[in-house]
């Protein structure tokens, strides 16, 4: 149900996006925090709408869909704006595309995987990565703004890096179990599974 909290959550998700790219518009070192606050209360509802939709047996199909589409919709975003505004070093471009090309790789892989009712459950290891990830992005969108005793830009940077390392890994696993799928045109048809549910594909948690 469109209605349920934790798909409000999720939608409020998306509708903050347009928010967050106008104040990338707007100079001043109020702009950037005001940008940042607006970030980081997106994504922590990343978090609330699935424990919000697990403990109260509010899980749906739409918020399926919606939860993973709507953090893809925020850090893509975020990312292409802190590339345009020049917000980050041009080293630091090369994290930003590996995590944008894992990012397209995922959702084709889960998208192969369910014409085979076949399940691609997320790692902890990606949990960690989608963390740090957030995190980083907080910190390069604050950039220049924020104090000058403390490494903002650097601390930015270099989670972005260590997320970049962390979607290498995930990114082979969700890879490794994805693979058997790909190369047995045989294995996982949809056929033979239909009465016992989407299968997992293995994936370690």
């Amino acid at each position: 149900m469109i209605t349920s909290l934790p798909n409000m959550l999720t939608l409020s998700r998306i509708a903050v996006i347009p928010m967050i790219v106008a104040l990338f518009f707007v100079d001043g070192d109020a702009a950037r925090w005001a940008c940042c606050a607006l970030f980081t209360m997106a994504a922590i509802t990343d978090y609330f709408d699935g424990y919000i939709a697990r403990s109260r047996q509010l899980v749906s199909n739409l918020g399926r869909f919606l939860d993973p589409v709507a953090d893809k919709l925020l850090v893509v975003t975020v990312i292409l704006m802190l590339v345009a505004f020049d917000r980050m070093s041009l080293i630091t471009v090369l994290p930003a595309v590996i995590i944008l090309c894992r990012e397209i790789i995922v959702s084709g892989l889960r998208e192969f995987l369910a014409s085979l009712q076949v399940g691609l459950p997320v790692t902890t290891l990606s949990k960690w990565k989608t963390g740090i990830q957030m995190v980083a992005l907080g910190f390069l969108i604050v950039g220049d703004a924020g104090p000058g005793f403390i490494p903002v830009q650097f601390i930015g940077e270099l989670g972005l890096w260590l997320a970049a390392l962390l979607t290498f890994v995930t990114g082979y696993d969700y890879l490794r179990a994805s693979a058997p799928y790909m190369v047995d045109d045989k294995k996982g048809r949809p056929s033979a599974d239909r009465g016992n549910g989407a299968k997992s594909a293995g994936v370690t948690r």
